[in-house]
C-alpha cells in the first residue's frame, strides 16, 4: 500500500475524537458547555511528539550511539563511501566505516509551478496543519491519501467546512474500492465535502485566505477557503547529498535498494522513505533494524513482509494486502467475505455500528492475500490479519481460531467464514 506516514503519526493519532462527545445522551449521560480549547489540542499534540522524540534519544544514550549534528554529505571512500558532515558547531568532520545506512527521509511535495507550496499561513502541508497558528473556518484539502484525509476529518470534526479535491474518480485511490465508497460515505454524513476527478490547475492566496482553481470535465470551477492544506505526497531528502557522483541507483526520486536494503553502492544501505514506498513509519523501522541485522551478519529473512496501512480518522480505515480490483486485474481466482459491525455484540455495545471487515483469500490455495477494514478501532485491528498472511494462514487455520467475546474483532472471524458460505452471525 502506498501510504505515506511522515513525523508526526503517533500525535496525529493521539488527538481525542471531539465527535465522540456528541453521542454521549446515547449512552445515558450528559455533559454541559461540550466545547474544544483549539490551543490546548495542539499543545498536547505537540508534547506527545516531544515525549516520543525525547524517548528516541534517551535510546541512543542507552546503547552508546554517537548522534552528531549537522550536515552530511557522501564522497567516494573504500569499504564505504565517507560522510563528511558540516557540524552545526562549526569546522568539519569525515567520518568511514565498512557500512553506511542512509535514512534521510522525505519532505512534503511542493508544486510551485502551479502555486502549491507551503508558507506557513495560508497554505499548509502536513507540519503546518500539526501546529497550526490558528484554528481554520474553511479548509480546501489537495489529496485524499492517509494524510489528507486525516486532517480534514480532524478538522472537520472541530467544526471547520471542508473540501477535498481529488485527481482520480475516488477517495483514498489505494484502498479496496468497496472502503473508499463506504468512507466517503461516512465522511459526507459528518458533512466533509468531496471533488473527485478534478485536476488542480492554480492555487492563489491573499491575506484573508486561498482561492484553489479546479477543473473536471471541461469545466472550471474556484473553491475558496481560509486555508488550503497540501497532501500531494512526498519528495525524498535525496538531493545535494553526493548520490549522482557515487552513481547510486534512482527510481523516481527514490533510492533502489534489494531485499536487504543495500543500494548497488558497496557498503551503503538505504532504509525508509528515502528509499520508496510504502511511506510509512513501521516500514522504515522495520527496514532499519533488517539492514543492521544484516551488517552484523546474521542470518536475517527477506525484508519484504506484508505491511499494513492504517489511517487514523473517523471512522479509521486499515488494509493489508490486496485489494479484490487487484485480484481482478492479477487474473486471480479469489474468495471473499465480509461481515458488517452493524451486527457484532461489541460494536452494538459501544455505539461504534459503522462499517464491516472485507477478506480476499487464493480461491486454488486457501491463502489468505487481503483483508480491508472501516470503523472504529480497525487500526487496532488488522495486525491479526498481518500475522496471518505472514505466517501464510489459510481459512482453515482462521476457520479454527477462538476469538474472544464480546470484542470487534469477532467480525474478522466471520468475515473469513463468510468467504466461504459458513458465517454464522449474518
Amino acid at each position: 500500500m502506498h501510504r505515506h506516514r511522515l513525523p508526526g503519526a503517533a500525535a496525529r493519532s493521539a488527538c481525542a475524537n471531539p465527535e465522540s462527545l456528541s453521542h454521549l445522551k446515547d449512552y445515558g449521560l450528559s455533559a454541559d458547555k461540550v466545547g474544544f480549547d483549539f490551543e490546548a489540542i495542539i499543545q498536547r499534540s505537540r508534547k506527545v511528539a516531544k515525549q516520543l522524540n525525547s524517548g528516541v534519544g534517551f535510546l541512543m544514550k542507552k546503547n552508546k550511539i554517537e548522534v552528531i549534528e549537522g550536515t552530511a554529505k557522501l564522497e567516494k571512500g573504500t569499504a564505504a563511501p565517507k560522510v563528511v558532515v558540516a557540524l552545526n558547531a562549526g569546522g568539519n568532520r569525515t567520518l568511514e566505516a565498512k557500512s553506511v545506512m542512509l535514512a534521510v527521509g522525505a519532505r512534503a511535495r511542493a508544486i510551485p509551478q502551479i502555486g502549491l507550496e507551503a508558507d506557513g499561513d495560508r497554505i499548509w502541508a502536513y507540519r503546518e496543519a500539526m501546529a497550526p497558528k490558528f484554528m481554520p473556518k474553511s479548509i480546501v484539502v489537495i489529496g485524499s491519501g492517509a494524510i489528507g484525509i486525516e486532517f480534514g476529518s480532524f478538522y472537520r470534526a472541530l467544526g471547520a467546512e471542508v473540501t477535498v479535491v481529488e485527481a482520480v474518480d475516488r477517495i483514498m485511490p489505494v484502498e479496496d474500492i468497496e472502503v473508499s465508497k463506504a468512507a466517503q460515505k461516512a465522511f459526507e454524513k459528518r458533512g466533509m465535502k468531496f471533488r473527485t476527478g478534478c485536476k488542480v490547475t492554480k492555487v492563489t492566496k491573499d491575506k484573508t485566505g486561498v482561492k484553489v482553481a479546479i477543473e473536471a470535465g471541461g469545466k472550471a470551477e474556484t473553491l475558496e477557503a481560509e486555508v488550503c492544506i497540501s497532501a500531494v505526497g512526498i519528495t525524498a531528502n535525496t538531493d545535494g547529498i553526493g548520490l549522482e557522483a557515487l552513481g547510486v541507483n534512482m527510481d523516481r526520486g527514490h533510492i533502489t535498494i534489494d531485499g536487504h536494503c543495500q543500494t548497488n553502492v558497496k557498503g551503503l544501505y538505504a532504509i525508509g522513505d528515502c528509499a520508496g514506498a510504502p511511506w510509512l513509519a513501521h516500514k522504515a523501522s522495520h527496514e532499519g533494524i533488517h539492514a543492521a541485522e544484516h551488517i552484523a551478519g546474521f542470518k536475517t529473512p527477506n525484508v519484504h513482509s506484508p505491511i499494513a496501512g492504517c489511517t487514523y480518522a473517523q471512522p479509521q480505515v486499515a488494509s493489508v494486502g490486496i485489494t479484490e480490483q487487484q485480484a481482478k486485474e492479477e487474473k486471480r481466482e479469489v474468495k471473499i467475505g465480509r461481515f458488517p459491525f452493524k451486527v457484532n455484540g461489541k460494536a452494538i455495545a459501544s455505539g461504534e455500528t459503522e462499517g464491516f471487515v472485507k477478506t480476499i483469500f487464493d480461491a486454488k490455495t486457501g491463502a489468505l492475500i487481503g483483508a480491508h477494514m472501516i470503523g472504529a478501532e480497525v487500526t487496532e485491528m488488522i495486525q491479526g490479519y498481518v500475522t496471518a498472511i505472514t505466517l501464510e494462514a489459510t481459512e482453515e487455520d482462521i476457520h479454527g481460531i477462538v476469538y474472544p467475546h464480546p470484542t470487534m474483532s469477532e467480525a474478522m472471524h466471520e468475515a473469513a467464514l463468510d468467504a466461504y458460505g459458513r458465517v454464522i452471525h449474518i
